[in-house]
């Protein structure tokens, strides 16, 4: 199969849905020959839960059956691909290509794992909607590569989404998870990056792919996470380690994990017309592969001896189940048996093609050795060419440059040519300071070059059959190994890395629990702090007892940038790694969900506020007790009455939840919320008023704290006439009047609920509490008496 470079998608998706909106989703990675299948029921109009899992795989085709729209006139998911993924290639299969049954048979052949660990015979009815979407993937994945895949070769994982927290598309925009926020409008030089650019120094394309997997769907899992972190704390702890990790895992070749795939895959066995020039450029990828993985398989030792005195279980892990596989060395042993020991990865062109020639010892295959000599003959014969030239033309700095495609060609620097070229010289091109030429001899010599480096191939392949095969029936542990080695290349070179570059305990360790509170201690927002030296830490505290905390303070003080760093610090602690804060302790998330900003949304024709009610219900139809919600602004995109009420009564409902939410809004009037609910939390941020003018401190701080009339204060600012400013300050200064009162009223009517309600939250959080037994029967003590005093 051909290889794409870069760090492009390889996914091929199959989409399926049924009336009930249920969606099959089977994404097949032609790279790593891994099919992730998810299922799920899709709760938005707007295909919400497909369009985070189509973001996240990035697919270069989409397979779908043919369109039948739903008599609701609902999108339909071929319409949406049609409408949103108009630039990837889209294939419509047969709706009996979505065979379910065929599905599971196909993947009880080719999983690498056992049917019954992947779940298949427990939940076959259940999955029946992504297995059929896996049928007409893996055909059509055969007939168009000419492929059959090999048995027990395929990396299968079911629900793939959710295993991981979800965070929706539009929310990984707002976060600035992937890309910054305004990158078009800034330029490509802008500083302020977003959390992937800011991670991503990872040496190989499989950990920056898997680096970026993780940030669009972080772990649920504590274990996993936990395990992780150990690695990380051994890595801070011992530089040693750390230092012969990062310099080892540069030995391995950067696409160790793009090889693997070459060896799933078995070409089916065609006439030599249908392959002509292809059979040769396939051939040239399989030895290149061996090639690769010989380079891959020698780094070993290395690595084996840098990890045999790791303590981690991560890393002992990874010392267990590779560096002491007998089946590694097997491999070895027989590339060693046919390819030259002194082979090895090379990337320039000229000389990557020369050591593919040469791969296969001398002697094994006569035909391979009169090719061989052929080529040989052919590049002596250029580079005399390229002699003759110099002397016969006076060009002394004439050099012979070598590309893939168009193989030799000549490159003359623009200031040795005195008037014109000799007409010997065919297709100049002017590359910078140079000419590139070539001529009838060499446009020759080239033709038989690229012919005999073709037969090289082809014959080299054929001598490398039985060994590929026996690494084929080994293919479970190849996969393994690049597995390890981009999980390694993401917690080395990304996350280690990171932290290392950072003054020491700017970032620390993340507690995890299942449902304890979320406390973030001086935490900081990870991509802003490397731009603002001054940048100010901020808190935040959230339990079952106490789950929303509602911001306030005027435009421009800080409210949007706190949202975003609470979201940023929880999704590096659930990706693994450590966290900008003095102390953090924080309950799995399994969503996130974030309404941010306020923009028409032209292409649904929505206006902003009809774009925030669609937010807004996208995330109380799916919300679950073990969500964050972020709300930035509600309701001031439609009259005042009605934005308030929107916003109350939305407050209300998420109250009712065990979710935890933070409400920014500058709706001052929200704060009468906590005298009603004693969940409710208020915080401001603080701002000074110095000679009518607003000064910002982003400092957090309890409370509602009323700035009069900054809204007054910045219209005075712009200039508008006094005269209004005067008439506005009367008006307000009686609507304040009437909710001062309403507010004493309901604070002697809920004090007693608020008091009991206080207690029982210091008790929960005394429940999740790792002090010592005496310190808790103090702090209990001292919560009676507070208590029986009536003090707080």
């Amino acid at each position: 199969m051909e290889d794409d470079g870069g760090e492009t998608s390889s996914f091929v998706i199959g989409l399926i849905e049924n009336r009930a909106k249920e969606v099959g989703l089977a994404a097949f990675d032609l790279r790593s020959a891994a099919l992730h299948l998810s299922q799920y029921i899709e709760t938005s109009r707007s295909y919400q839960n497909t369009k985070t899992l189509l973001h996240f795989y990035d697919p270069i085709v989409i397979v779908t059956a043919p369109n039948k729209l739903a008599s609701n006139a609902a999108v339909g998911v071929s319409e949406l691909v049609d409408r949103f993924y108009a630039s990837v290639k889209k294939v419509v299969l047969a709706r009996g290509c979505f065979d379910d049954t065929k599905g599971a048979m196909l993947i009880r052949n080719l999983a690498a794992k056992e049917p019954s660990a992947l779940g298949l015979d427990t939940y076959y009815k259940q999955y029946y909607l992504c297995l059929a979407a896996a049928a007409a993937t893996i055909k059509w994945i055969e007939a168009e590569k000419g492929v059959i895949i090999t048995n027990h070769s395929l990396l299968v994982t079911f629900n793939g989404s959710f295993d991981h927290m979800s965070i929706d598309a539009t929310s990984v925009q707002n976060l600035e998870i992937i890309e910054p926020f305004h990158s078009n409008l800034l330029g490509t030089s802008n500083k302020k990056r977003s959390l992937f650019h800011m991670l991503k120094t990872t040496k190989t394309i499989g950990g920056t792919r898997l680096l970026r997997a993780n940030l669009l769907q972080p772990l649920k899992d504590i274990e996993t996470i936990n395990a992780r972190l150990d690695c990380l704390d051994e890595l801070m702890s011992n530089e040693q380690l750390f230092f012969g990790l990062s310099q080892i895992l540069r030995k391995f070749p950067k696409e160790t994990d793009r090889v693997l795939h070459h060896f799933c895959f078995k070409p089916k066995k065609v006439t030599n017309e249908v392959l002509g020039v292809d059979h040769a450029k396939r051939s040239q990828v399989l030895v290149s592969s061996v090639i690769l993985l010989k380079t891959a398989l020698d780094a070993l030792p290395l690595l084996s001896k840098v990890l045999q005195d790791a303590k981690s279980f991560l890393l002992t892990n990874v010392y267990k189940s590779v560096c002491q596989n007998e089946k590694y060395d097997f491999i070895r042993k027989r590339i060693g048996e046919v390819i030259d020991e002194d082979i090895l990865h090379a990337r320039v062109p000229f000389v990557s093609r020369t050591q593919q020639c040469f791969a296969v010892k001398a002697g094994i295959d006569g035909l391979l050795d009169i090719a061989r000599r052929s080529f040989c003959d052919t590049s002596e014969a250029i580079h005399n060419l390229a002699n003759k030239y110099r002397e016969d033309f006076k060009l002394p700095n004439l050099k012979l440059s070598f590309k893939n495609r168009e193989g030799f060609y000549f490159s003359i620097p623009q200031k040795d040519i005195q008037g014109k070229l000799p007409s010997k010289f065919i297709q100049v091109v002017k590359h910078g300071n140079n000419i590139r030429c070539s001529t009838l001899e060499l446009a020759s010599l080239n033709v038989r070059n690229k012919s005999a480096a073709a037969e090289c191939f082809i014959r080299t392949e054929v001598c490398l059959e039985a060994l590929l095969d026996a690494i084929r029936e080994n293919v479970s542990v190849l996969t393994l190994l690049a597995e390890v080695l981009c999980l390694l290349d993401m917690i080395v070179n990304s996350f280690a890395h990171a932290i290392s570059t950072k003054p020491v305990d700017r970032y620390t360790r993340p507690g995890l629990t299942e449902s304890g509170p979320m406390a973030i201690d001086a935490g900081r927002h990870p991509i802003l702090e490397s731009i603002h030296n001054d940048f100010v830490a901020n808190n935040i505290f959230l339990s079952e007892a106490s789950n929303m905390v509602i911001v306030l303070g005027p435009n421009m003080s800080g409210k949007s940038t706190y949202l975003q760093q609470v979201c940023l610090i929880v999704i590096l602690a659930q990706i693994g790694c450590y966290v900008p804060a003095r102390f953090s302790t924080l309950r799995v998330v399994d969503r996130i969900f974030t309404r941010m900003g306020a923009v028409d949304n032209l292409e649904s024709n929505s206006s902003t506020f009809m774009t925030e009610m669609r937010e807004t219900a996208f995330v109380m139809q799916n919300v679950s007790q073990r969500s964050l919600i972020i709300m930035d602004e509600l309701g001031r995109a439609t009259s005042s009455s009605d934005g308030f009420s929107i916003a109350w009564s939305c407050c209300e409902h998420l109250l009712s939840l065990k979710a935890y939410t933070i409400f920014a809004t500058h709706m001052e009037n929200l704060s009468e919320l906590a005298t009603i609910y004693p969940n409710v939390k208020i915080l401001h941020f603080h701002v000074d008023i110095k000679n009518n003018h607003l000064d910002f401190q982003f400092q957090l701080k309890d409370g509602p704290r009323h700035v009069p009339h900054y809204g007054l204060l910045l219209a005075e600012v712009a200039g508008l006439p006094s005269s209004v400013i005067e008439i506005a300050r009367t008006i307000t200064a009686r609507i304040t009047e009437k909710e001062v009162k309403r507010m004493e009223v309901n604070c002697l009517q809920y004090e007693a609920i608020q008091r009991s309600y206080q207690v029982a939250q210091r008790l929960i959080c005394l429940k999740y509490s790792n002090q010592a037994e005496d310190t808790i029967r103090q702090a209990l003590q001292h919560l009676k008496e507070c208590y029986i005093d009536g003090s707080h």
